[in-house]
């Protein structure tokens, strides 16, 4: 008789993996500002504090399982993203004799255009999450960041909830730090990870069996610094982004956005005319 293959051991990311495909495929509770009027936030935040809303649900309620808890803002358009391709050269990836490093799977997403990425922040359940989550809900609400959504409270597991605040390019790094200057503006403080995306969608987590770093920036912001700002080191470099490189992001960032909202009042004028 032939021997059979021993199956593969398990990594702790595996698990990581499959609860976050979990979470993604349960249902979500939405703010869309690009269709919600602006006035119904409050009471919808209110409604779904992170704390408050539970992870599996509650049967005596009635109320079901939620996976996310997720706010679109009015600015934010899909990413044009072939998952499908992504995940089938992953695979050829794995079966070549090619190393997996953060260069290869960068070449992946640049093929299938799965650019998009967030930054991470992991705090308790309770007040710190509850207003943090605000914070950046309501710079998503005004449009000063694409979109953001946090992790229902979970009682029989991880006691910390992840709020995750995406941008469209994970390979720009003036980008992503813009995108950091908007979270601590909004009035977060606590340390943040960035992750790109095609490394959730390749079950890419800490502890994995290629040894890969799943974060490529650390965020820490320095409230002792005159000005205070964020300390951002790159994690693939292990070099911190310079200093006037993110002032100049920034204030090109709030360029844009007013411009953005110059558009907007003249769009609201010409309506009413």
């Amino acid at each position: 008789m032939e021997e059979e293959a021993e199956p593969e051991p398990l990594f702790p990311s595996d698990s990581y993996a499959a609860e976050a495909l979990a979470a993604d495929m349960d249902p979500w509770i939405v703010f869309d500002a690009r269709r919600t009027p602006r006035s119904e936030f409050d009471g919808w935040l209110e409604s779904n504090r992170p704390s408050q809303v539970h992870r599996f649900g509650n049967e005596q309620s009635g109320l079901g399982p939620v996976g996310w808890i997720s706010i679109l803002g009015p600015n934010h358009t899909p990413d044009p993203e072939d998952v499908t391709g992504l995940q089938e050269s992953w695979e050829k990836l794995l079966a070549s004799s090619r190393p997996v490093t953060f260069q290869t799977v960068k070449e992946l997403a640049l093929n299938h255009r799965v650019l998009s990425g967030k930054w991470l922040m992991y705090l308790d359940t309770g007040f710190k999450v509850d207003h943090a989550w605000e914070c950046v809900a309501r710079a998503t609400l005004d449009g000063r960041i694409r979109s953001a959504k946090v992790s229902p409270y979970d009682p029989n597991g991880d006691p910390r909830h992840v709020i995750c605040v995406y941008n469209q390019d994970f390979t720009d790094e003036g980008e992503v730090v813009g995108l950091d200057s908007f979270i601590r503006a909004s009035g977060v403080k606590c340390q943040l990870s960035y992750k790109p995306d095609v490394y959730t969608y390749l079950g890419i987590y800490r502890n994995n069996r290629w040894k890969l770093c799943p974060t490529i920036y650390e965020s820490k912001f320095d409230l002792e610094c005159v000005p205070r700002r964020s300390h951002i080191i790159n994690k693939v470099t292990n070099l911190e982004v310079g200093f006037k490189c993110m002032i100049s992001v920034y204030f090109h960032q709030v360029r844009d956005l007013k411009i953005q909202h110059l558009r907007v009042q003249r769009l609201q004028i010409k309506t009413r005319i």
